[in-house]
């Protein structure tokens, strides 16, 4: 069976059991194939032993099939080992994409809903499934109260990707007409409309940096770090690892990355500002002479 093939009907098996229904017209619209392709493709895995469950137009591949059955037993762990993993997991950074990666993985067999689970706990849950819901079915939300600086008021938008463990939604802005981010930690609730999407040509993720920063522009900085100011720099922003390089003396390491915007970078370089020299970024360097003069006597 060749790649592409093989692609589609892995695609295909995915939406077939996700926890959203959708029809034989539904499947051929997203998964750009005939309403005859998708036929054939589940009458494949008719013959390969899956079970095939019809509900009305709607159709599912039933996760009681042996081979789901063969797969989960594959991978087996007992009370306490399975504790052990999740304490293991759970002690990863929160942005490091490692971490979710590793759920990724594990959860492999189940849907977004049950990832999502394991990552956001309390109030947020709820909100992420809305959002998960709405993606999943091309819906517009309005996130009700949702607070951006010193205001708090309704926006109608449409997400579409969430950024590392759900931290962050990128939707479309109707009122702006553009594309942002916005934390799920600040939404009050999600109210899922039944208005499908309307600009999904225009949906684009932005830039986030590995300070968590995200803009459209980038900006190349090279600053050189000491043992703690490098220590330091992998603790809290893990995914900074790969941008950096070990200086011929051993005891310095260079960064060189793209930042979104200063205010990040700057407010790790002005903490450890005697364990840190700039090399090359002169936008850095305003902006922390400027940052210094207006806050420090």
């Amino acid at each position: 069976m060749d790649q592409p093939k093989l692609e589609r009907m892995l695609r295909l098996m995915k939406m077939l059991t996700a926890n959203v229904e959708y029809s034989v017209d539904d499947l051929a619209e997203r998964l750009d194939m005939s309403r005859r392709t998708i036929y054939r493709y589940i009458d494949t895995f008719r013959e390969a032993g899956f079970v095939i469950k019809k509900s009305g137009n709607y159709i599912r591949l039933d996760k009681e099939s042996p081979y789901f059955k063969d797969i989960s037993q594959l991978v087996h762990f007992t009370e306490e080992e399975a504790v052990i993993l999740r304490r293991a997991i759970e002690s990863i950074d929160d942005t490091n994409l490692l971490k979710q990666n590793l759920k990724h993985k594990l959860y492999s067999v189940y849907d977004s809903r049950t990832l999502a689970d394991t990552v956001v706990k309390g109030r947020n849950a709820g909100n992420v499934h809305a959002l998960i819901d709405a993606i999943e079915r091309r819906r517009q939300v309005i996130l009700r109260n949702y607070q951006s600086a010193n205001t708090r008021r309704d926006r109608r938008v449409e997400p579409f990707s969430f950024t590392t463990n759900y931290v962050n939604v990128w939707c479309f802005d109707e009122e702006s007409k553009q594309c942002k981010v916005f934390k799920t930690a600040r939404i009050a609730s999600v109210e899922v409309l039944d208005e499908e999407w309307q600009y999904e040509s225009e949906h684009r993720e932005g830039f986030m940096d590995i300070f968590r920063m995200i803009g459209e522009h980038k900006t190349r900085i090279r600053i050189e770090l000491g043992r703690l100011a490098y220590n330091l720099l992998i603790e809290e922003y893990p995914l900074s690892e790969k941008y950096l390089t070990p200086q011929p003396d051993g005891r310095h390491w260079m960064l060189d990355t793209e930042v979104a915007n200063m205010q990040g970078v700057a407010r790790f370089v002005i903490g450890l500002l005697d364990d840190i020299r700039i090399i090359d970024a002169p936008e850095l360097q305003a902006y922390i002479a400027e940052y210094l003069q207006k806050y420090v006597r």
